[in-house]
């Protein structure tokens, strides 16, 4: 179909976004069309706003406007234990929960040998280094529990053993709310792995 050549690059510029094909781009494309004028300055100011003015935190690697974040930076925040996550989104996961009072570790990916990835390719070195810098206790190991998280969360637990930290892992298994009948194998497994006395 032909578009004028502006919109054509709008609906390309959304259709690079994850999730989003060419129906819901060009959808996209035609709402901003629609918006005030105003409204689509201010919304290009907040991306590029955001592009410019983020940045990664100096120590525990997550995304942030001030260096160090302001995690890292508050003190009341137990810095004896360090939860390891492998995106930004995850720390806001864990935030969200307002249980965890410690501190964060983000890798920024998971090891995958499949795709060419390993350790150096992630943020194992800066964790590293921290662990000879910090007084840390334990180390939870977040990592999503699929092939990828799993192995990364081995890597490091391999690597850190060794210095005496306790190490730990999140528990997987079934969520609130859910059916057992519904349930794969593998999850399954983890949760009849990760069970406890009442």
């Amino acid at each position: 179909m032909y578009y004028p050549q502006p919109i054509s690059k709008l609906i390309d510029s959304f259709t690079k976004l994850p999730g989003i094909g060419p129906k819901t781009a060009s959808r996209l494309a035609f709402y901003v069309l629609n918006m005030k004028e105003d409204d689509v300055l201010e919304f290009a100011r907040a991306l590029v706003s955001a592009k410019r003015e983020l940045t990664h935190c100096s120590v525990c690697g997550n995304i942030t406007d001030t260096d160090p974040c302001r995690i890292c930076q508050d003190t009341s925040r137990d810095s004896s234990v360090i939860c390891v996550v492998q995106d930004p989104k995850d720390v806001i996961a864990m935030e969200k929960m307002k249980e965890f009072r410690g501190k964060y570790h983000v890798l920024h990916g998971a090891i995958s040998p499949m795709d060419g990835i390993g350790p150096e390719d992630i943020n194992v070195p800066s964790l590293l280094n921290r662990l000879k810098d910090e007084e840390v206790k334990e180390i939870i190991l977040a990592t999503n529990p699929n092939i990828e998280g799993e192995a990364t969360a081995m890597y490091i637990s391999r690597l850190v053993k060794p210095s005496g930290i306790r190490i730990t892992r999140i528990a997987h298994g079934l969520p609130v709310g859910g059916d057992l009948e519904y349930a794969d194998e593998v999850t399954l497994s983890k949760a009849l792995e990760g069970r406890r006395e009442l």
